[in-house]
């Protein structure tokens, strides 16, 4: 398939994908598989990369506020009793460094490992998705309560995305998952993890153009671009009412979802 036409659906898919709890990178690899994409590992690691940096773009128009309000508080240091103290933005700003460490630390130990994982290994990504599932089905089942996010809790939800860089886990999902099981507040939940997730893809993007990776890439930066503006758009379509849906639907019906693409494109692959 032409590769803009190919750049244009992939761009679609993890717009579409990114803010449900369904893995927008598995959905990117069986995209690929199915579009007949032959890229090589490293390829098509750089255009998985490429797309999630638009939906992090995405992220911060839609959280604009929320991530003014946070920068803005860094630099208001409150005084009590004559003596500055970490305010409230201090504190979520920390918390968010804090979750990014997991996944920062795998990313930079394990970057040729991980590569190849997103070489359309299709049967990887199906039983990653089972897994999902499972999550989202326990994570269903859990007593709500309104704890905010405390720094063990960040560092928990940290350990859950670093493992959801695997193609298949959701990192939506496993994020908010692992926040409602620790008995975290389901909005809260939602708004902690979208918002930790940009600072780690925007720090990877910024290592691939450091390292000459997109210089380098056979991709071709009009693929590439044009999958970049096609995540974005659909991301920022996307991204209210899908985020709303997360907070307020049943995380089970997400959890079917998994199973029965996991179970169908089994059944395609090795049929």
């Amino acid at each position: 398939m032409e590769g803009t036409i190919r750049a244009l659906i992939l761009g679609i898919v993890q717009g579409l994908t990114e803010f449900l709890p369904v893995s927008s990178s598995g959905h990117l690899e069986l995209a690929k598989y199915f579009l007949d994409d032959h890229s090589v590992a490293a390829q098509s690691m750089l255009m998985t990369v490429t797309l999630h940096g638009a939906t992090a773009l995405s992220t911060i128009v839609v959280f604009r506020k929320d991530i003014a309000r946070l920068l803005a508080g860094l630099f208001e240091w409150p005084v009590r009793q004559g003596r500055l103290y970490f305010g409230e933005s201090q504190l979520y700003s920390a918390k968010i460094v804090l979750s990014m460490v997991p996944a920062a630390a795998v990313g930079l130990l394990f970057d040729k490992e991980l590569e190849a994982l997103f070489d359309r290994q299709v049967p990887l990504v199906c039983m990653m998705l089972f897994i999902t599932g499972l999550l989202l089905l326990l994570a269903d089942r859990a007593r709500t309560t309104d704890k905010a996010v405390s720094f063990w809790h960040s560092l928990v939800i940290g350990l859950a995305q670093a493992i959801a860089i695997l193609p298949g886990i959701s990192r939506s999902g496993s994020t908010i998952a692992t926040s409602v099981l620790l008995g975290i507040d389901r909005n809260e939940a939602a708004r902690f993890s979208f918002l930790m997730v940009v600072p780690l893809i925007l720090g990877k993007m910024a290592k691939d153009i450091m390292d000459g990776a997109f210089a380098q890439s056979t991709e071709g930066l009009v693929e590439l671009g044009l999958g970049f503006a096609a995540a974005f758009v659909s991301g920022l379509l996307a991204c209210t009412w899908m985020i709303s849906l997360v907070r307020k639907a049943k995380l089970t019906w997400f959890a079917v979802y998994c199973f029965v693409v996991g179970g169908v494109v089994l059944l395609v692959y090795y049929l």
